[in-house]
This record gives C-alpha cells, structure tokens and sequence, in this order.
C-alpha cells in the first residue's frame, strides 16, 4: 500500500500493466488489512475475555459477535472479488483493451455488502442467538445459506482465475512473438517469468482457501457422522492459513526486481523500427545503436568477425566458424 516511484517504460504492454495492475493491488492491499485488522481485533477480545464470545448467549454477546462476524467476512470477500478483477485485467492488457475501474469498484465492494448482508441476516433473525437451533431444518434454513453466501465467490476464483491465467499466458507468447518477430530464449524465459508469476498467485490463494472449502463439503456431506479429529485439524489449519493471506499477497503481487525480466520487456510497440547505421568492426556486446541497448538481439550482417565467433545473435556464448564483417553489408 506504501506509496513508490513509477520509472518511466517505453514498452506500452508492460507500462500499462504496471500501472493498471498496481491500482488493483493497492484496493486488494486496503481489503486484506481490513480483514486482517478485523481478525487482529476479534482474537485480541477472545484471549482477554473467552466468556465474550462464549455462551450463555446474551443479545449483547451474540450482536458483538454478529458485527466483527460482519466486517471480516466482508473484507475477505472483497479480497476474493478483487483477486478476480486483477485476473480479468490482465486479461484485458493482453487484448489492448481499456480496464473498467469503476466496475472493479462496484463489483468488489457492493458485491460482498450484498452476499454479507443476506447470509447473516437469515442466521441471525428472526432470533439473534442462533447457537441452539431446535432441529435440523432450521440448522439447514438459516445456517446454510450464510455458507453458500460465503464460500460461492471463493470457489468462483478458484475456478475461473486458473482459466483466466492459463488464457492470458498463451497470449502473452503470442504478443511477445508479434511484437518483436521472434521468439528465442530470451522470449521463452520472459514468458516462463509470467508463468510462474501467475502460478505463485493462484498457489497462495489455494493454500489460504482451500482448508475452507474441504471444511464445508465435508461439514454439510457428513452432518450426522462427522470425523471430528479431521475437522478440528481443518478448523486450526483455517485459523493459520486465511489470514496469511495478506502475507502470500504482499509477496506474489510484487513487483519485478530491476533486471531479469523487466531488461526483457523492452517490446517495441507502435513504434518506428530503428534504422541501424554501419557499426565498427570492433563493436562490442554492450555497446548500443542509435539508443538501444547492446544486449538487445541484433543482425548478424552487422557484427563482427570477432564478436560472431563467441556470440549467437542472442548474446549467448558459442564457438562458431561462421565469418561475417561489418564491410559485408
């Protein structure tokens, strides 16, 4: 969330997912210290005093309870539906389509007010205490809709963010080859950077998640012969891993370091090509043409002898016979 210098790119793809992306993760960043602030709050009141939050119910208690309830799944929700936008985005970069900020917004705050809204309003009415619910039914009418309420947009991104990563990464590869007519190591390694970018994103969000949905299909397929060591297990596994989630996110929606594959981003898009000028025969790999960097892949007509037999067109180390010169062109 902390505020940093932007550098100036020349490469469109890169510089408007950077600054597209960043706006998404800052509103994701605020929702999981939200939620992370609420659970802080809630487990900081049950260590002073247990019997708040304990039985025997009473209408201030439960109503308590019922609020910190309120603000956390809230919060976790709109991290839910912000780590879909974020996905949805980059999709759009990719097809050099304009974002929908305003409907990010909308979707990412009113949708979880919805769904927070309807679950706990039904477990909690027409009675508040709703710990002691006289028969199965009733447990199904007014507890299970809260589940669905808060379990529907999780399972959502599990589904949909691998499909829309697996899509964005194929047109990465597509992008990458049209934009520069190649696609050679340095490509493969910049498209493998993605990949395992978005792998790491979708991995965090399991890890965080996943513990909750096994507790619900096993919870509502074995109501009435539970395996209680296994969801107590369950149960202090979801206590540790949902709200590290905050911690997953501030790792795996960093930033590229300078270099590696920021250096190989550098796509020339909806730009003039550079006209090349005869280079002399002692060029050497880092020198640069008319503003672009040396290690940049160049035509071999226009190296020397003595650079073409240590170096393949990509800057790679190779033994090579091959004999060009710069007077050759």
């Amino acid at each position: 969330m902390i505020p940093r210098k932007e550098t100036s790119l020349n490469h469109r793809w890169y510089s408007v997912s950077a600054t597209r992306g960043r706006q998404i993760v800052v509103w994701l960043a605020v929702a999981d210290f939200l939620a992370s602030l609420g659970v802080f709050v809630r487990s900081a009141l049950w260590i002073n005093d247990r019997s708040w939050l304990q039985p025997p119910d009473t209408s201030q208690n439960v109503l308590a309870c019922a609020v910190i309830s309120a603000w956390i799944q809230y919060f976790y929700t709109a991290t839910w539906i912000w780590t879909l936008c974020y996905a949805v985005d980059v999709r759009l970069v990719l097809k050099e389509r304009e974002g929908y900020p305003v409907w990010y917004h909308t979707a990412s705050w009113l949708i979880p007010g919805a769904l927070t809204s309807v679950g706990l309003s039904i477990l909690y009415s027409p009675d508040i205490k709703c710990h002691h619910l006289g028969s199965l039914t009733a447990t199904i009418l007014r507890i299970l809709p809260n589940y669905i309420a808060t379990y529907a947009p999780m399972a959502v991104v599990m589904i949909a963010n691998p499909i829309l990563y697996v899509s964005t990464t194929r047109d990465v590869e597509n992008v990458i080859a049209r934009s520069l007519s190649q696609f050679t190591s340095k490509e493969r390694s910049l498209v493998d950077a993605i990949k395992l970018k978005y792998c790491f994103i979708i991995l965090a969000f399991y890890l965080c998640w996943l513990p909750n949905i096994v507790n619900g299909v096993l919870l509502w397929t074995l109501w009435f012969n539970l395996p209680e060591t296994v969801i107590v297990v369950i149960w202090y596994t979801m206590a540790v891993a949902n709200p590290l989630q905050a911690l997953f996110n501030s790792l795996v929606y960093r930033r590229w370091s300078s270099g590696g594959a920021r250096e190989q981003l550098q796509m020339p898009w909806s730009q003039p090509l550079p006209t090349y000028t005869p280079s002399p025969p002692n060029l050497s790999p880092s020198a640069s043409w008319n503003g672009l960097a040396g290690p940049a892949e160049v035509t071999p007509l226009l190296l020397s002898q003595e650079y073409l037999t240590n170096r393949s067109v990509n800057g790679n180390s190779i033994s090579s016979t091959a004999s060009y010169s710069a007077s050759s062109t």
